[in-house]
Parts: structure tokens; C-alpha cells; sequence
């Protein structure tokens, strides 16, 4: 299955003098939901799609308290989830301060599964 794109013209943010390139877009369809993964998984198991639709609700509840208490989460061949936090530099450790972290992000590190599956990955415009 081909990955379609789309061309942009963007400026070189570390040039915006430069002269504008175009740069490849990947073009997104639509969403699928959790009723729809439910319903798609339910299909491929034994599991009803009431059931898989709990499951992936309260998956959907936990995964930030873990987040949130420091924890990387491995959930197998999907992949792993943790924080990273982006900040400003203190000239010492006595002169960094709270106030200094700008933001927060949630890294996603596919697994195995995934990542060979984006090797296979042909494009299409």
C-alpha cells in the first residue's frame, strides 16, 4: 500500500530569506476512532468489539497516570511511550528552576512490528 503525499512550498525556517522549496506532505484520509479499532479487532479475534472497545477505553484512562508518575510504557511489538521535556539551559544547577522547562512531549518509539512495516513503505502523489 503506497503512502500518498502532496507537495508544499514552505520558507527555510533557519533562512527565511532563502528562497521558498517544496517539500512532500503526507496526506491524511480521515480518522479512524477507538469504535472503529474495536470494531476491526473484534473482527480478527475472538473478542467482541463491546469487550475490545473496554479494553482499549481503559488503556486510554492509564496510560497518562503512568506518564505523568515518570514511566516509560512498553507495550510490546506497537511500540513505547514515554516524556521528554524541552527547557531552557541555567549556567548551575543551583540556577535551574521549573520555570525554566518550556514543554512537554509525548515520544512514541514504534516497535519492531511497525518499524519493518515502515521499511516497506512506497509513495504516491
Amino acid at each position: 500500500m503506497a503512502l500518498k503525499y502532496s507537495l508544499m512550498q514552505r520558507v527555510n525556517p533557519r533562512d527565511p530569506a532563502a528562497a521558498r522549496k517544496f517539500y512532500a506532505v503526507a496526506v491524511s484520509k480521515d480518522h479512524v476512532d477507538l469504535r472503529m479499532l474495536s470494531t476491526e479487532i473484534s473482527n480478527i479475534s475472538t473478542v467482541s468489539s463491546i469487550d475490545t472497545m473496554a479494553v482499549l477505553e481503559s488503556l486510554v484512562q492509564v496510560l497518562p497516570q503512568y506518564l505523568l508518575d515518570g514511566r516509560t510504557i512498553k507495550l510490546g511489538e506497537f511500540g513505547t511511550f514515554r516524556l521528554t521535556i524541552s527547557s531552557e539551559g541555567a549556567e548551575t544547577a543551583e540556577e535551574f528552576s521549573s520555570s525554566l522547562i518550556k514543554k512537554v512531549k509525548l515520544n512514541f518509539r514504534p516497535g519492531k512490528l511497525i518499524s519493518n512495516a515502515l521499511k516497506t513503505i512506497s509513495y504516491e502523489k
